[in-house]
């Protein structure tokens, strides 16, 4: 059983991690190629140890005062989900990692998406899928395609770990 658990954890982390390291070579290519601004890990992490205090939502997180280590905080908390991600990828279809297919990842990719636009759009004072923004449209065609490169990446990520 304790065998089981730690084969889950650390296949869980090798294609979290690896599918989050495969998003983040696309926020590198959308600011390269189309000058797309890159994901502010500052703002994250001053949300992620704002929620660890218990402060859930802001009206403007730019507002809210900064705290030491923002950006490296908010960089840890987005590897923690892509693990987290990789992790319920993995319970709800154990089989996967000995036989990864395509639509198990892109489903967890896509289901993603609400968590940006229920959770951290709105607790950065985004409002529900970035309906306080000024274009609302550009952030969320934004989401859904990152999360489908995120589905992509976590099949990636599990057909190179088939291959260990």
């Amino acid at each position: 059983m304790a065998g089981d658990m730690f084969d889950i954890i650390w296949k869980s982390a090798a294609v979290g991690v690896g599918a989050t390291v495969l998003l983040d070579i696309w926020a590198v290519i959308l600011t390269k190629v189309f000058g797309q601004a890159r994901p502010n890990w500052g703002m994250v992490g001053r949300w992620f140890l704002s929620a660890l205090r218990g402060r859930f939502a802001h009206e403007n997180m730019a507002e809210v005062p900064g705290f030491a280590h923002e950006t490296a905080w908010g960089w840890f908390f987005h590897y923690l989900v892509g693990i987290v991600f990789g992790w319920a990828l993995l319970i709800i279809w154990p089989a996967w990692a000995a036989n990864p297919t395509f639509w198990p990842p892109m489903i967890v990719g896509w289901v993603t998406i609400l968590c940006g636009w229920l959770i951290l759009s709105p607790g950065m004072g985004g409002g529900i899928a970035h309906a306080r923004r000024d274009n609302p449209t550009t952030p969320r065609l934004l989401n859904i395609i990152g999360h489908t490169v995120f589905g992509l990446a976590l099949w990636m990520a599990g057909l190179a770990l088939k291959g260990l």
